[in-house]
């Protein structure tokens, strides 16, 4: 069960390990929603990079971007932040209107990571919740996913493995750092 929102939080983060349900867990909040997924690099810049094989990797995202646009609407600025669309496997830029005044979400796996350009991220942040899963119904959401938006069984699963897990590990080890963990297994 996601907890209520403190009326006085202006920035919620929601972190969590791949297909563990941010998304869906802030979309159910019903405030508007800063998808950490808008600051993936593209995947021109990650070829460039030699990051395309690890996307979704902590380094395959503009952190420092990220935090810069969660420091304006922590400001009081309204923003429009960028969005990521799973059909395109892109980012989209301009794409998402954040009001100047309440709550806001964002939700994202690295809100926690105990990383320079990460702390940047989550030293504008008044609360982070990270959510748990069973790690086997996680990863059927996973592979799930990955089918959904091309890939091929044999192909979602190896990316499950080779890269999602990895991902998932790093997450879990920053967990300690979140102010509320929500249990999502029951």
């Amino acid at each position: 069960m996601i907890p209520e929102v403190p009326a006085d939080i202006r920035l919620l983060g929601i972190t969590g390990a791949p297909g563990v349900g941010k998304t869906t867990a802030a979309a159910a909040l019903a405030l508007p929603v800063v998808p950490m997924d808008g600051f993936h690099y593209a995947d021109v810049e990650l070829v460039r990079r030699g990051l395309r094989d690890r996307k979704g990797a902590p380094e395959t995202f503009d952190a420092e971007g990220y935090a810069a646009l969660l420091a304006r609407v922590r400001a009081g600025e309204e923003v429009v932040a960028p969005m990521f669309e799973r059909g395109l496997e892109q980012p989209i830029a301009g794409a998402i209107a954040v009001p100047a005044t309440g709550t806001v979400v964002t939700e994202g796996n690295y809100l926690l990571l105990d990383e320079p350009r990460w702390r940047a991220v989550r030293a504008q942040l008044d609360v982070v919740w990270h959510l748990h899963l069973d790690d086997g119904v996680r990863r059927e959401r996973l592979v799930a996913r990955h089918i959904e938006f091309g890939k091929t069984p044999d192909e979602a699963r190896a990316w499950v493995a080779r890269v999602d897990d990895a991902n998932a590990a790093l997450v879990e080890a920053a967990a300690d750092r979140a102010d509320v963990v929500v249990d999502l297994t029951t």
